[in-house]
């Protein structure tokens, strides 16, 4: 089952061919704390975007890994793209953007990204 998500006004939308994840995780990096993230990762293969590419802006940081994608209009940076460790390439989704998900009933995750 398919789950979509987007950013606040609508702009940008994208379709991921997966099950909602009961779990989530929440980084302490700079970048992730500010923002409140709660994330999941999914095989690029799995992740559509439907709308808004043209309204996508693109912030790298760090080691410019990951590409933190924003919509122009509302700011909401909904998902990123990206390699795993082992080189595949790789969507991560703040599930905060996707309808329905209730961020109190996610199994959380921590992770220490300030140490990296």
């Amino acid at each position: 089952m398919a789950f979509e998500g987007s950013c606040h006004c609508g702009k940008v939308a994208y379709t991921v061919d997966a099950e909602v994840p009961a779990q989530a995780m929440a980084c302490n990096c700079s970048h992730c704390r500010r923002k409140g993230f709660l994330l999941a990762f999914f095989p690029a293969a799995q992740f559509r975007l439907e709308r808004g590419e043209d309204d996508l802006k693109s912030y790298f940081f760090h080691k410019h890994a990951i590409e933190h994608r924003f919509c122009t209009t509302c700011g909401t940076q909904s998902f990123a793209m990206g390699k795993m460790p082992d080189g595949s390439e790789m969507a991560a989704v703040n599930l905060r953007c996707v309808e329905g998900v209730d961020p109190d009933a996610l199994e959380i995750q921590k992770v220490d990204g300030a140490s990296f």
